[in-house]
């Protein structure tokens, strides 16, 4: 291993774990990014609506979670990893502006913008490994000619017509999602090694925890901003305490004891990568999806409480919690070898609360959501007592 580009990696002292803040500023782009999804679904959040945005949660969570790992291997605080944050900070806005359009006018704009982050950001790792860890740089040569492929299609969807261009951009996401699975695998250099980059879990355990804040405070920033202009309808404030205290809900499920399982089995593990790959790379998308669509319900029950409910409205206020649920199982699960069983039991109460929705004003598909993620985080917190009572 040469010097040359030595003092690039990432340093292996304490304040090697803490987010830096080129990496933090790096995140607002994503603030940006979500509060145009959460829009434009709010705007007329039909099945197909609802589709497509669960192609751009999976873009948005891709393109970050990539670029979070590559900082994870690399120093954000010298200048050519920074120059490299402020590219992609570029990119990501004109992503975020094209967001709504993407399926209309902007398709190419959109696909040329995620290409060129991924790519930049491969390209820019490839570089930096070149002289300074033969490992990580195989790893990353199969990640770019991987992406170059994917970015093939991106670019091709944003030249087609709509329905050409879900069946194109559907594809490239599942070759960019199966990457990490199939551990890259080429036909001449086969797959890469299950444990080649050295990966500091508690750096990015820190990183994910502070996306999902972005997710909570985007749900807030999006919620107050609705409720200012609906504050006169009936039943718009018990809405607005009931989202409120969902958002709440939701950070203490997730803050109060699962961040810091899955931080500390990503630091004590002895298999950093694949493991941090099944608990942030995977693990954290529904987590994050469920944070998005919970925003977009109360969105819905803000302006318009006293509605009749209906499947596709209920897909947000009861799915988010679900989706937001089910991440949490599996990153408990994976962290303590123990099953939550108030979130099985809470996603079972929020899936038969679907059979009310067709005969329940909006306010109070909402009430119950709310109602259900209560229960969830009480049991866990008084079963969570008795444990460490228990064993103390």
């Amino acid at each position: 291993m040469t010097d040359s580009k030595q003092h690039w990696l990432r340093k292996d002292d304490q304040d090697s774990t803490k987010a830096s803040f080129p990496e933090l500023f790096f995140d607002l782009v994503f603030v940006f990014a979500l509060i145009q999804l959460s829009e434009a679904l709010a705007a007329d959040f039909t099945f197909g609506i609802a589709a497509e945005a669960l192609l751009f949660i999976f873009v948005l969570w891709w393109v970050w979670i990539h670029t979070t790992w590559v900082t994870n291997l690399l120093d954000a605080e010298i200048v050519p990893v920074r120059l490299l944050l402020f590219a992609l900070m570029f990119f990501g806005i004109v992503l975020s502006i094209a967001l709504p359009k993407a399926f209309t006018d902007m398709g190419l704009i959109f696909a040329l913008a995620y290409a060129a982050m991924q790519l930049t950001r491969s390209l820019f790792a490839l570089y930096a490994f070149r002289e300074t860890d033969s490992g990580s740089y195989r790893t990353f040569l199969r990640i770019t000619i991987w992406l170059t492929l994917s970015a093939a299609l991106w670019i091709a969807g944003g030249l087609a017509e709509r329905e050409m261009r879900v069946i194109l951009w559907v594809a490239a996401l599942v070759i960019e999602y199966a990457g990490p699975m199939l551990r890259y695998r080429l036909p001449v250099l086969g797959a890469a090694p299950a444990e080649t980059l050295d990966i500091n879990g508690e750096h990015l355990a820190e990183r994910c925890a502070l996306f999902v804040i972005i997710a909570l405070g985007e749900t807030i920033l999006t919620t107050g901003k609705n409720a200012s202009a609906h504050l006169d309808v009936t039943g718009s404030p018990l809405v607005l305490f009931c989202a409120f205290l969902s958002t709440v809900l939701m950070w203490w499920l997730y803050f109060h004891d699962g961040q810091e399982q899955a931080s500390d089995k990503a630091e004590e593990t002895s298999e950093p990568q694949t493991t941090a790959q099944h608990l942030f790379t995977y693990g954290h998308l529904p987590i994050v999806a469920g944070i998005i669509l919970t925003a977009v319900g109360e969105d819905f029950a803000l302006s318009h409480p006293e509605e009749r409910g209906s499947i596709n409205q209920a897909l947000a206020l009861i799915g988010g919690p679900i989706l937001f649920l089910g991440g949490m199982i599996w990153m408990k699960t994976v962290s303590s070898r123990f099953l939550p069983w108030s979130h099985c039991a809470g996603i079972l109460a929020l899936v038969a609360s679907f059979l009310l929705v067709p005969y329940v004003a909006n306010f109070v598909t909402q009430v119950i959501a709310t109602t259900v993620l209560f229960v969830v985080a009480l049991w866990e917190y008084v079963a969570l007592r008795q444990f460490r009572r228990a064993v103390a």
